[in-house]
C-alpha cells in the first residue's frame, strides 16, 4: 500500500541565515509519480531529504497519510531511498546490495534470499547476484540501487536525480523502465530532477522550484502549455517571452510589445496595463515572406538568422522586423528556410499564455 503526503508549510534555514526552503505548501498523492523540478540550488534536493528524515525542517510538517512523521527518525519512515551516485558497497555482491535494508530488519536468510530474488528479476538483474558493483555497467549499478530501494517493501521510494550519471539512449531506458515499475508497485515516487525533458516524459505532476519556493503544481502538460510565472515559461523548454502595454482594438485586446509588433491576445487573457506573455516555438508557423504583405495583429515578418537542426525537426532563430528575436521550431519535412531567407511568422492567439509578473 503506497502512501499520500503532504508537506505542510515547510522551511529550512541553515546556519547564517541561508533560506534553502521557503515555506512549501506540496499535497502528493496516493500511487503518484511526483517529480520536485528547478535548477541547482532551488532546495527540491533538501526537500526530498526532509520528507526522508535526512534533515529537519526548521518549520512546518511533514505528514504520511496524516500522521505526523516530522520528528520520525529516517529508518522508521518506512521509505525507500535511490541516490545519484547510487551509493553501492563496493565490497559486497549484487546480492548482498540488495539484501542490505532486509538484513538490517532482522529478516530471516530464507526469506531475505525469495525477496533478492523477486527484486533483481523485476529490474532484470538475474544470474548477477555475485558480481561486484565494479563488475558492473552503469545503468545495471543503478538497476541494484533501484532494487535495493524496492526489495524493502517501501510506501514511499524517494529518487535524488537517480538518472543522472547514465548516457543519453540509456537514461531514456530507464526513464521507462522506472515508470512501469513504479506503476507495477503502486508506489507512491518523489523523483528529484533538473530535468525538464525527464519530469515531463515520467511525471504524474511537477512541482517547479525556483530560489527555495514552488512556483507552480501541475501536470506535464498544465506545466509546459500553461506556465503561471516567467520563470516556470522560460525554464521548461524553449519559448518567446514578450511584454507591453495592453491595448483594446476593433480586433480586440493585443499586447504592443514595441516598435510596431502587436500580438492579438486570447480574449480570455485579463491583467493589468503592462502584460508578459509567451509564446512557445512550435506554436509559430513559418511560410515565405517574399512579399511586401503587412503582417497581421496574429504574426510578423522577420529574417532566419541561423538554425539548428534537431532530426525530427528545425529550430530557427529570426530576427523580426521590429528588432525582436524570436525561436520559431517546424518539423522536419525536408525543405529547410536558410539563413537570410525572409520568412513570414503566423500564430494563434489563443496560443499566446498570459504570465505572472
Amino acid at each position: 500500500m503506497s502512501a499520500s503526503i503532504e508537506i505542510a508549510g515547510v522551511s529550512k534555514i541553515y546556519d547564517g541565515g541561508v533560506r534553502a526552503v521557503d515555506t512549501i505548501e506540496i499535497d502528493i498523492r496516493q500511487g503518484e509519480f511526483f517529480s520536485l523540478l528547478g535548477p541547482s540550488g532551488c532546495g527540491k534536493t533538501t526537500t526530498l531529504r526532509i520528507i526522508a528524515g535526512f534533515e529537519s525542517p526548521s518549520d512546518g510538517a511533514i505528514r504520511i497519510d496524516g500522521a505526523d512523521i516530522t520528528h520520525v527518525p529516517a529508518h522508521k519512515r518506512d521509505m525507500g531511498m535511490v541516490f545519484q551516485n547510487y551509493a553501492l558497497f563496493p565490497h559486497r555482491t549484487v546480492a548482498e546490495n540488495v539484501a542490505f535494508g532486509l538484513r538490517m530488519r532482522g529478516i530471516d536468510k530464507q526469506a531475505i534470499a525469495a525477496k533478492v530474488k523477486a527484486a533483481l528479476a523485476m529490474v532484470e538483474l538475474s544470474g548477477l547476484e555475485d558480481r561486484r558493483p565494479a563488475q558492473l555497467s552503469g545503468g545495471q549499478q543503478q538497476r541494484v540501487a533501484l532494487a535495493r530501494a524496492i526489495v524493502i517493501e517501501p510506501r514511499v521510494l524517494l529518487c535524488d536525480e537517480p538518472l543522472g550519471a547514465l548516457d543519453k539512449k540509456l537514461r531514456q531506458q530507464m526513464q521507462f523502465e522506472l515508470k512501469q515499475l513504479q506503476k507495477t508497485l503502486g508506489l507512491t515516487l518523489v523523483f528529484v530532477t533538473h530535468d525538464q525533458e525527464e519530469a515531463l516524459a515520467m511525471s504524474d505532476r511537477i512541482a517547479v522550484m525556483n530560489c527555495g519556493r514552488v512556483e507552480q503544481i501541475g501536470t506535464p502538460v498544465e506545466i509546459y502549455d500553461q506556465p503561471l510565472t516567467r520563470f516556470v515559461a522560460d525554464f521548461i523548454g524553449d519559448t518567446n517571452i514578450f511584454r507591453g502595454e495592453r491595448v483594446t482594438s476593433d480586433a480586440g485586446p493585443a499586447l504592443a510589445a514595441g516598435h510596431g509588433l502587436f500580438l492579438a491576445l486570447p480574449a480570455s487573457a485579463a491583467g493589468t496595463s503592462l502584460l508578459s506573455v509567451a509564446l512557445r516555438p512550435e506554436k509559430i508557423s513559418l511560410s515565405s515572406g517574399d512579399t511586401e504583405t503587412a503582417a497581421a495583429a496574429s504574426g510578423a515578418r522577420g529574417t532566419i538568422e541561423s538554425t539548428n537542426f534537431l532530426g525530427g525537426a528545425v529550430l530557427y532563430r529570426i530576427a523580426l522586423d521590429s528588432g525582436h528575436r524570436v525561436l520559431a521550431q517546424q518539423p522536419n519535412a525536408g525543405a529547410v528556410f536558410v539563413p537570410g531567407r525572409t520568412v513570414k511568422l503566423d500564430w494563434k492567439a489563443a496560443d499566446l499564455v498570459v504570465l505572472k509578473d
